[in-house]
């Protein structure tokens, strides 16, 4: 149905089918079929490949099988390749690129089969001893350098050292062992691994031409004024360099642009109102909360209308009074204000309410419009049959449609339809239809409420938008738009499509968060482990980061799907600036120095940022009593653990003292329950291997640690979840710490503070916190969990 409804032919909608069923997604299979020596080419290999091993063919074959059909230069070596696929001789890329690179330096006919499978590794396997010894040896021969830069250190020389002995070895694995192997080396990454390399990066700027100097400046974001090296900000994108869009007042330029008689005339008359300004519009339903794809769409329409100084309206689409509430309203323009950006003006599609009831009977009159009686049922879905009303008398139908005005028909029993076909197929779209539902502003006033298809368009005429930036899905929508403003010989302003921001391992739909509510799945809306803008912010996410975010996705027409790794690691960047340092202990263990060389507490000045010491201190007491992590301590001596045990001693942060094990305390079950330890002054003491955190007369605060709510990347795949989202809920996606210590610099802390607990990630004040405890939500880890990656 799809494929005709595309307009294919059989045999296209059968290679169609082909490429689908070989693991390409539904664009990159049409895109493929668009490419005729290609689509050929891979026809050819599926047939040959479903003759091997039937019509079932694995997602990474038929990527193999795509690849090979995409890259290979000679036609006459596809049997050969697709033989040795099939086979699983080749079975990765890497194999199939060295196959390439051999079949195009022996053209001659015959291949050396034993020689080809030499050359392409066929048949060699790799052994993790194999992998663990290439990576000692690469770590032994740079053990001095890692010892004196640590993590700075290179680790792709390593990486890349071990492939060179093990060719045909599994990149992923040298990476894990790698890193395995390191963290046996160096222990844990302190606060010092974590900072940047700031003069480094001056030096190699220093040594750069000129030329990439400037091209790095060129590429700088812009963070609260200030650059950082990494990609162009959104704001420079959307000044022109990456969109061309037409400039205000020349519509006619842009390409599909439908011109009438008066267009011209209109124009001018729009550039008198407007002064040329650019106007942007962000629309949305106040139905639901906004979530992150909205931040990319509230970034391109308030940031483009910034970039190139005009204004840009909040425009609530609030014609269906049924899924309304007052709370989205509120919580809508919370959250474009809180990711920084003021409305020029809040407009409500209701505001017009009067004038798009005027202008729907114009269009009946001129004959571009109609009252029809086919149920809703009858008119879903592409190319619906004609409906009987079509042609009824415009007389009929504006006395029907003032008999919908005033409540003479039941929901359903009438509509109001334009006349003319989508570019999806979609035959005479809905204009109006009837709700009795009083509306949230207009009460009952109205019975009949339009839709988006009439709305928007007339909306963004009468605000004299100039860019109408929609996401790419209104793309089928663009004909329907030119046409009715031309049809009423109004203003017509341009729509310009962009592709969406999707992340994995979530949804965004507003139904199925619903869902998740009454299940129990999560509390509300706001709940951190969903990714709506209320829930970010909840979890503590700045708002910096995320407009980072968008920016490094960029203003692309093809739809982005993300991982959420990606997204934090702009929080990370973010808050590394912004959050003060504290110290805090989810899993205490007690301690007592015994030779605790004051009588009475100490004050220990901390650094709110250890990288930047003009930001301030903050004091925490030091007494003899203290707690720690019990994963700080073992009571035997492992391989590679760099923290406490009997005759390991460490440091106690910032207190300028090292203790030593002299007692262990257990309780009847053998559970170690409190270390007796003694300390020395650190200048007179052996260097000790690590500095652990600690705190002394600690507030007990609850914290909530948050991991993906979803299992899968796509939950509402049903490919990869057969039974719904719901039944791919991570039953470890909270975990809740009732009694976690945390030092008493963060006693005034209000809802929404952010702080990083040294060695353990950054954190946010939740509003549920009282006065008599302090609940704190885990925004994210110090670094990316690998097991996340």
């Amino acid at each position: 149905m799809a494929a005709a409804a595309e307009g294919l032919g059989e045999a296209e909608a059968e290679a169609l089918r082909l490429f689908t069923a070989l693991g390409l997604g539904a664009d990159k299979a049409r895109e493929t079929l668009k490419n005729e020596a290609l689509s050929a080419l891979l026809r050819q290999a599926a047939a040959q490949a479903q003759g091997a091993l039937g019509p079932a063919i694995d997602r990474a074959t038929g990527t193999l099988l795509y690849n090979v059909a995409s890259r290979l230069k000679d036609p006459k070596r596809l049997g050969f390749l697709v033989g040795c696929i099939t086979s699983k001789k080749i079975v990765t890329d890497l194999q199939l690129s060295a196959a390439l690179d051999y079949v195009k330096s022996h053209p001659l006919d015959p291949i050396d089969v034993a020689d080809f499978e030499r050359a392409c590794g066929v048949g060699v396997a790799v052994t993790p001893e194999q992998i663990e010894e290439a990576v000692e040896a690469a770590i032994s021969k740079h053990r001095a350098e890692l010892l004196a830069e640590r993590y700075h250190f290179n680790m792709g020389l390593l990486m890349g050292e071990a492939r060179s002995r093990l060719k045909w070895a599994d990149g992923k694995i040298i990476k894990n062992e790698v890193d395995l192997q390191v963290l046996h080396l160096l222990g844990p990454k302190t606060e010092a691994d974590l900072e940047k390399k700031p003069k480094a990066a001056k030096a190699q700027a220093a040594k750069a031409k000129p030329a990439e100097v400037e091209k790095r400046r060129k590429a700088a974001v812009v963070v609260n004024g200030a650059e950082s090296l990494e990609e162009r900000s959104l704001m420079e994108q959307l000044r022109g360099e990456a969109l061309k869009f037409h400039k205000p007042g020349e519509n006619y330029k842009a390409d599909g642009y439908v011109t009438t008689p008066h267009t011209m005339a209109l124009l001018e008359q729009h550039l008198e109102i407007t002064g040329g300004q650019v106007r942007t519009r962000f629309p949305p339903e106040p139905n639901g909360i906004l979530h992150i794809g909205h931040a990319k769409a509230i970034n391109f329409n308030f940031g483009y209308a910034k970039a190139n100084n005009g204004i840009c309206f909040l425009r609530y689409d609030d014609t269906n009074p049924e899924k309304e509430e007052e709370k989205y309203f509120t919580a809508i323009r919370e959250m474009v204000e809180w990711l920084g950006y003021e409305p020029y003006a809040v407009t409500h599609a209701s505001d017009y309410f009067d004038q798009l009831y005027s202008w729907a009977v114009e269009l009946i009159r001129r004959g571009h419009a109609y009252v029809c009686h086919q149920k809703v049922e009858e008119i879903k879905g592409h190319n619906p049959p004609a409906s009987p009303w079509r042609d009824r008398p415009v007389e009929e139908s504006l006395l029907l449609f003032e008999g919908m005005r005033k409540g003479k028909f039941e929901e359903g029993e009438a509509t109001l339809r334009m006349k003319l076909v989508m570019e999806d197929g979609k035959m005479d779209p809905v204009a109006y239809r009837i709700k009795y539902t009083p509306h949230h502003r207009s009460g009952d006033a109205w019975c009949i409420y339009p839709t988006y298809d009439y709305t928007h368009c007339l909306c963004d005429s009468i605000e004299h938008i100039t860019h109408s930036l929609c996401t790419k899905e209104f793309q089928a929508r663009r004909s329907s738009y030119f046409w009715l403003c031309n049809a009423l010989d109004v203003y017509c302003p341009v729509q310009w499509e962009y592709g969406r921001l999707n992340l994995l391992y979530t949804v965004v739909s507003k139904r199925k968060i619903i869902r998740l509510v009454e299940t129990g799945a999560v509390r509300d809306w706001d709940d951190p482990r969903l990714f709506t803008l209320t829930a970010l912010r909840r979890r503590g996410f700045p708002p910096e980061a995320i407009n980072n975010f968008c920016a490094r996705v960029g203003v692309t027409v093809a739809q982005a799907t993300m991982e959420p790794h990606l997204l934090e690691a702009c929080v990370r960047d973010v808050l590394n600036e912004q959050a003060p340092r504290a110290m805090a202990v989810l899993d205490p263990l007690r301690v007592t120095i015994t030779n605790f060389p004051a009588a009475k507490a100490l004050e220990v000045p901390v650094p709110n940022f250890p990288a930047d010491e003009t930001k301030g201190f903050h004091h925490v007491p030091f007494l003899p009593t203290l707690y720690i992590e019990q994963s700080d301590f073992r009571e035997v001596l492992e391989k590679g653990y760099k923290r406490l045990t009997p005759g390991q001693p460490v440091g106690l942060r910032h207190t300028g003292y090292v203790i030593a094990v002299q007692n262990i305390i257990k309780d009847a079950s053998g559970h170690v329950t409190e270390l007796e330890v003694t300390c020395t002054r650190s200048d007179t003491a052996e260097k000790p291997k690590a500095f652990i955190h600690w705190v002394s007369e600690p507030l007990v605060c609850e914290v909530r640690l948050y991991e993906r709510l979803f299992l899968h990347k796509n939950p509402e795949d049903p490919t990869d979840v057969p039974g719904g989202f719901l039944s791919d809920l991570n039953p470890d996606s909270l975990q809740v710490v009732e009694d976690a210590l945390v030092d008493c610099s963060v006693r005034a802390a209000r809802p929404f503070d952010r702080f990083q607990f040294e060695r353990l990630g950054y954190f946010s004040v939740d509003p549920d916190s009282t006065e008599k405890k302090v609940v704190f939500n885990r925004t994210v880890t110090l670094k990316e969990d690998p097991g996340k990656a």
